[in-house]
């Protein structure tokens, strides 16, 4: 799963939608086993549709080949916000994973806490893939901290960002455990 996630953001940086729905269906049938195929594809359709929405509103604000961060501060991420909702109905997450996806991508490219934001819409999408409202649950400390998962799921996007094969890899190794986790609770509901 790990890998197909390594595809989907690599298809994505090459343009090739149907590898990158292809690789994203890989992962959200067993991410989301109780999905019929049909849902499945809708899921993973909608938010590779999501990434080419924010792409070309993206586009749209590229000055010179340098993106105008002032104008995208005010841009208009409707349409891939629309496109993550409809993804976020599907597979059973909160709406509010739509916004903060969004707003991750819209900070990463204005140079602001892209993190944070990429983290919480993680922890949305965990939930449902967990089928656990409270996810993270912790012992102790920390309570507010959005989980190991969540905080995988940044890193790896930061990994990717570096775009180089031994990034990926590692992007890949740091995202294994977070499948992982989503396995083992729809295998034998454990961790």
């Amino acid at each position: 799963m790990a890998e197909h996630l390594a595809i989907v953001f690599r298809a994505h940086d090459n343009s090739n939608k149907e590898k990158a729905i292809e690789a994203l269906q890989e992962i959200d049938k067993r991410q989301f086993p109780e999905l019929s195929d049909d849902a499945v594809k809708l899921a993973s359709e909608a938010f590779v549709n999501s990434l080419w929405e924010k792409d070309r509103i993206e586009f749209d604000h590229l000055k010179n080949g340098t993106i105008d961060r002032a104008g995208l501060r005010g841009a208009d991420y409707s349409p891939a916000i629309q496109q993550l909702r409809q993804r976020a109905t599907i597979i059973g997450a909160d709406q509010r994973y739509a916004i903060t996806k969004a707003e991750a991508w819209k900070q990463h490219k204005i140079g602001g806490d892209y993190w944070s934001p990429f983290q919480r819409s993680q922890v949305y999408e965990l939930r449902a893939a967990l089928d656990d409202p409270e996810y993270p649950d912790k012992p102790r400390a920390g309570q507010a901290g959005p989980g190991p998962e969540a905080m995988r799921y940044a890193l790896a996007f930061e990994l990717h960002d570096m775009h180089t094969e031994r990034h990926w890899l590692q992007g890949v190794r740091v995202m294994t455990p977070y499948f992982t986790k989503i396995l083992a609770h729809h295998e034998d509901g454990g961790d």
